[in-house]
């Protein structure tokens, strides 16, 4: 028995002759313009945040009155730590202003490395936990500024602000700048 072997001519691949192709593609530079620009945005936004949250705890936590009632002896004093609501208020506040102090590193990552995915899914995941944090330190500081100028006639709440003037007037400060966090976030 004799096997007769037919040979076939099979030229080669351009790919073969140039070495083995790559399982993997190249990646693709991708156009990181606008994605950079939003970082950069971002950034911007977080310096601001963090200069309003940190002057809204100051103010609150640095604002008292003394109001002389019948002598000097006598006495009424209003302070942020007389309510509860202006306490969690300025922790709050101290709180997120920390984190944001702390979340510029990852700001400045995601500015060099705009196409970095992670730093970005966590500064929005941290950053909704600050937005709610501060949402309830100011709303619940917000209704006690507001019982403090109009009062409540049905709980015998009385309007401070006609006596407490500068202490009122801080707190409406405070007001205006917790927007201005809130429209940075």
């Amino acid at each position: 028995m004799r096997s007769d072997s037919t040979s076939i001519d099979v030229p080669e691949s351009s790919a073969a002759a140039k070495g083995k192709a790559p399982l993997i593609p190249a990646p693709r530079a991708e156009k990181a313009g606008y994605k950079k620009g939003l970082a950069i945005f971002d950034f911007i936004l977080r310096l601001g945040a963090v200069i309003c949250t940190l002057v809204a705890a100051a103010t609150m936590g640095t604002s008292d009155e003394t109001l002389p009632f019948f002598t000097q002896f006598f006495q009424f004093e209003a302070s942020y730590d007389d309510l509860p609501t202006f306490t969690f208020f300025v922790i709050a506040m101290a709180i997120v202003g920390g984190y944001l102090v702390l979340s510029l590193p990852f700001s400045v990552i995601t500015i060099i490395h705009p196409n970095a995915a992670g730093p970005r899914r966590l500064l929005l995941i941290l950053d909704t936990v600050a937005l709610t944090l501060s949402t309830a330190g100011a709303s619940s500081a917000a209704a006690i500024v507001y019982l403090a100028h109009n009062g409540n006639a049905n709980t015998n709440w009385l309007a401070i602000c006609q006596q407490f003037g500068d202490f009122c007037q801080k707190s409406v400060v405070l007001w205006w700048l917790l927007s201005l966090v809130f429209l940075s976030s």
